[in-house]
């Protein structure tokens, strides 16, 4: 083929090519007016489907709208039976069931809320004014269901079965009085008795029965919980407060002051003071602590106002108790008052801790710091009352004088005294320290020093009333030996010490040889062989002759012996030594000068007088009649028994 053929046959191809082109277009362009066709009648046809689109949304949202509204409804109508059923239970009161009335508030109260929070309903508003409207009447019977059940339920409670809370040992005697303590001994317990104290089990009394206080409980919550604090508080104070004093009146504690402490006899007081340690234990381990239970029972949850009810409802009571503390403490001192003083110090150093417990709360400060007040104001008076005595005994000027010459009532006072003061060495040595950090030992020691000082001013004194030298110092040892040996036998020797004991010994002898000599001297004089006559002159020998005697000188002897020793033995059989050991060593101690002196004398010259005329008249006593009468002296003994 060639080039001509073959450009007539590219040409042909070219225009074939061409041809396909055109066509090509053409279709496409018919394709795309057919698709611009489609587009116009989808967009018509989306514009006539949209109402029909907006249509069933709406349906939609509305068959959800219906819905909710139905579930709402159908929750406000279960709301509105429950308070139907709530108001019928209310309406009904609590007194046929309690337990379902105050579920029909917790329901009524729960409403209340529901419908606070939903607001948006057009019964919102009507529904809560009748529920709260109800709900107000609600509670208001439920404030007289409160009372009427407390009140039911506290009745005062009697001593006997206060008593039966007590342990054995401080249960009272058949006479009424508490064992320990009022017995007017001035004595407090023994070391023993003190330990048995301390492990003593108080069991609470049944102030209210359990069963009652989960329902009075529920009574207060709810009270509290429907703003009505304020009446709880009043109900329960007025109720516990009335009926807990009427309990401790029952007991006997009634309110004194001062004025009317001044005016008892002292025997009344004492027994007085006795109760009131007893009622103190009564009262704050049994009936305060059974208080402060069952407030923290009932008011559980309400701590403010706990609190404060139980510090209102014991307040009262708590005075009366401390008043008469008071009083006694700040009556006149006088020295029989100290041991009851230290008594009710112990009481109150013994309940110290259980006070501090049960009126911790910030409520009850008042009465904490009045119960630790009356506790120093205790010590106070009874260091004050330690002066008071001293000057009292140093001072004391009673007319009494023993004319026997035996212990004074004043020593063996003062003596009994501190005896009693080393029963309460322990409550001495803590009551020392209130006010003094020294050793309470060197302390105790010190008071009783002064004491027996004081003792021993006066005792000076009033032994110079007597008139017979002899009987002054006869006094003397026997008084400063009743102390000396009442010191020995007693806890006093460890404070007081050897030295103190060994020192007063030795007075004892100085008073005792002074006595002897002063007694004696002038009839041992008598009879010894310098010894002058009244009858003449000259002298007996030495060897117990009778060279430069006379009968008649002898005779004047024996006649003045006899004399000398009949006035000292009807005077001194009449005075007294009351320790038979300190009697014997006297009257031995004289008879061991007397009468070895007396049978020398009666054996040398008596031969002269015994052969004369009337002998009995001068040798009227032998050695052994002597040696009896001795024994007679110091005895008491009165002018008639002596005759006989």
């Amino acid at each position: 083929m060639g080039v001509p053929q073959t450009m007539e046959a590219l040409g042909k191809r070219a225009e074939f090519i061409k041809e396909s082109l055109q066509k090509s277009q053409t279709i496409t362009d018919h394709m795309v007016a057919i698709l611009g066709s489609f587009d116009h009648r989808l967009s018509a046809l989306e514009t006539a489907m949209r109402p029909t689109q907006i249509r069933t949304h709406s349906i939609r949202r509305a068959h959800g709208n219906i819905d909710k509204t139905l579930k709402a409804a159908e929750v406000i109508l279960s709301q509105f039976d429950l308070t139907r059923k709530a108001e019928a239970k209310i309406l009904r009161g609590p007194h046929e069931d309690l337990e379902s009335y105050l579920e029909a508030i917790d329901q009524l109260r729960s409403n209340v809320d529901f419908f606070s929070s939903n607001k948006g309903f057009k019964c919102s508003d009507g529904v809560l004014n009748h529920a709260n409207q109800l709900l107000s009447k609600a509670i208001s019977k439920l404030e007289e269901e409160f009372r009427q059940l407390l009140l039911n339920y506290s009745k005062p409670v009697e001593p006997d079965r206060l008593f039966e809370c007590l342990p054995d040992s401080l249960r009272p005697s058949s006479s009424g009085s508490p064992r320990n303590h009022g017995d007017g001994s001035g004595k407090s317990p023994t070391d023993h008795q003190e330990k048995s104290l301390e492990n003593a089990v108080y069991t609470l009394p049944i102030l209210i029965p359990p069963r009652v206080l989960p329902l009075l409980h529920d009574l207060a919550q709810q009270m509290a919980q429907g703003g009505h604090q304020q009446q709880l508080f009043r109900i329960y104070r007025d109720t516990r407060a009335s009926v807990l004093e009427q309990s401790l009146r029952k007991l006997g504690v009634e309110r004194l002051g001062k004025d009317d402490v001044q005016k008892m006899q002292w025997e009344v007081l004492e027994a007085k003071i006795g109760n009131w340690i007893h009622y103190m234990r009564i009262a704050v381990k049994l009936l305060f602590a059974g208080e402060k239970k069952i407030c923290d029972h009932i008011l559980d949850g309400v701590d403010p106002l706990r609190d404060q009810c139980f510090a209102e409802v014991t307040v009262s009571s708590v005075s009366v108790l401390l008043s008469f503390g008071e009083a006694i403490a700040k009556s006149k001192r006088s020295p029989e008052k100290l041991f009851v003083l230290l008594d009710m110090y112990e009481i109150m150093r013994e309940l110290h801790s259980e006070i501090e417990l049960l009126f911790e709360s910030k409520a009850c400060i008042e009465m904490r710091e009045a119960a630790l007040s009356l506790t120093k104001r205790l010590a106070e008076t009874v260091q004050e009352t330690f002066v008071d005595f001293e000057e009292a005994v140093e001072k004391d000027a009673t007319k009494t004088t023993v004319l026997d010459g035996t212990v004074h009532p004043l020593t063996s006072y003062v003596i009994n005294y501190v005896k009693f003061l080393f029963d309460y060495q322990s409550t001495l040595k803590q009551l020392f320290q209130e006010f003094d950090a020294s050793d309470p030992d060197a302390l105790l020691a010190s008071v009783t020093t002064r004491m027996m000082q004081a003792l021993q001013n006066n005792l000076d004194g009033k032994s110079k009333q007597y008139r017979d030298p002899s009987l002054t110092h006869l006094f003397l040892m026997n008084n400063i030996h009743y102390i000396v040996r009442s010191v020995q036998r007693s806890e006093a020797k460890d404070l007081l010490g050897d030295d103190w004991v060994q020192i007063h010994r030795r007075i004892v002898q100085q008073h005792a040889n002074q006595y002897k000599r002063i007694s004696w001297a002038k009839i041992l004089q008598c009879l010894s062989a310098q010894g002058g006559a009244s009858g003449g002159g000259g002298a007996m020998g030495a060897d117990g002759s009778a060279s430069g005697i006379s009968r008649a000188m002898v005779k004047d002897r024996f006649k003045t012996f006899n004399v000398q020793f009949e006035e000292l033995h009807q005077r001194q059989s009449q005075w007294t030594v009351p320790d038979s050991e300190l009697r014997e060593s006297l009257r031995l101690a004289v008879a061991e000068v007397l009468l070895p002196a007396y049978r020398s004398f009666h054996h040398r010259f008596g031969p002269m007088v015994e052969n004369g005329k009337n002998p009995q008249k001068y040798l009227r006593y032998s050695p052994e009649v002597l040696d009896h009468m001795m024994n007679e002296f110091f005895e008491g003994k009165t002018w008639n028994e002596q005759k006989r």
